[in-house]
């Protein structure tokens, strides 16, 4: 088997094996129903106990504030939906961002055709919200505020404090979809005057298939799922306890390693993001450079496809992605890569690299000599390369 270089941890992460020794024993062991009477059940309780005090404590939250779902999307799905429900009433007004995630543009989308009313923020060309905008946005009728932590693909980090404050001062709900963000910089929900937050165990080398809502006490968020008395009535269904163990065990182990982890894949990207803009004429970097995610790199190549730079480095066991959604069978662009101004022929030849905590700089340099080697391959072919070529020439 050839050696594999995997930089798409946003996508998804390796479980730790720490988090894979936690959870064993909830499978084989410890596997009582946590709802059961007996001791038994009791072990699994005490578990998930355990991990919601762990997660709460990293947030500054309530234990009895955190619930755990299926994963992120899971979240996103319910902190729109249940509180467009609890809060009709009040209004049927939603803002959200032109960058967010599927899981928050597709339940906003649903609810514009059960009658509620979104607006969608432009945001500039680093990725960032426009607060000017967002204050113009808010009307009476105005329920909830949902922007997300960190952009999952050019890793920019939105003004989250301003923003809470700003839904803070007008009695609006605040929602982020944090996924990308929780275990990679530090949040405490009550000084960001965050009302819910979503997070995924898989992004932060936990497990797959679990994830968790933070609902502030207080918030009328009614049940999601329902046929149950779990998670404090609000979300029925028998618990993946391996999965809550896990997740606790990976939030766990991202907080406290978290300053020197990030530090070490801070210096990684940025010797990646000066290496390439410096030596692959044509390119640009996506996303703030200031306030970033501190793994991840996003590039635009001109005058190439990016399927077709993600196929050649596959070849070379490179595992990156692309902002190009013709790898999931769109022919179109990234929107993200669209909301911050990129026309779509330039939009096309993205690349995201995003770095793990056991990325080493010789994986990096690998990388970016592949990265070099195939860029000027294909450019060899591009027809907009040779006419640009031969005009300025």
């Amino acid at each position: 088997m050839k050696k594999l270089i995997y930089l798409d941890n946003a996508a998804t992460t390796r479980t730790a094996p720490e988090v894979v020794d936690a959870m064993l024993p909830y499978f084989s062991e410890y596997y009582g129903n946590a709802s059961a009477v007996y001791d038994f059940g009791g072990k699994s309780k005490e578990a998930i106990a355990r991990a919601r005090e762990t997660i709460a404590g990293i947030l500054g939250a309530k234990d009895n504030e955190i619930y755990f779902t299926a994963g992120g999307s899971e979240s996103d799905n319910w902190a729109l939906k249940a509180a467009a429900e609890a809060y009709q009433d009040k209004g049927n007004h939603i803002i959200t961002t032109k960058i967010e995630h599927h899981a928050i543009l597709h339940t906003c989308q649903y609810l514009e055709s059960r009658g509620f009313e979104v607006t969608y923020l432009d945001v500039d060309e680093q990725g960032v919200v426009k607060l000017d905008q967002l204050r113009a946005a808010i009307r009476p009728t105005t329920i909830l505020i949902t922007v997300m932590f960190a952009n999952n693909e050019i890793g920019t980090i939105e003004p989250i404090a301003e923003i809470g404050r700003i839904a803070r001062e007008h009695g609006i709900l605040f929602h982020t979809d944090a996924v990308q963000a929780f275990g990679q910089v530090p949040i405490h929900v009550d000084e960001l005057n965050i009302d819910m937050l979503s997070a995924s165990g898989h992004k932060l080398n936990g497990p797959k298939g679990i994830g968790f809502l933070y609902i502030r006490k207080g918030v009328k968020i009614r049940s999601f799922v329902h046929g149950g008395a779990q998670e404090r009535k609000r979300r029925a269904g028998t618990e993946n306890v391996p999965g809550i163990v896990g997740l606790g065990r990976a939030a766990e182990l991202a907080a406290s390693t978290m300053e020197e982890r990030t530090a070490r894949e801070r210096e990684l990207r940025d010797y990646l993001l000066d290496r390439v803009l410096r030596e692959v004429p044509f390119t640009r970097v996506n996303g703030s450079r200031a306030n970033r995610l501190p793994n991840n790199a996003n590039f635009c190549f001109q005058f190439i496809e990016g399927e077709s730079l993600l196929i050649m480095l596959d070849m070379k066991g490179i595992c990156g992605s692309s902002g190009s959604a013709c790898t999931s069978g769109s022919l179109d662009p990234s929107h993200v890569l669209l909301a911050i101004g990129l026309p779509h022929e330039i939009a096309h030849g993205s690349l995201r690299l995003t770095l793990g905590a056991d990325t080493t700089k010789e994986e990096i340099d690998e990388t970016i000599e592949a990265v070099k080697e195939i860029v000027a391959q294909l450019r060899e072919m591009s027809p907009l390369y040779e006419d640009y070529v031969k005009k300025h020439n």
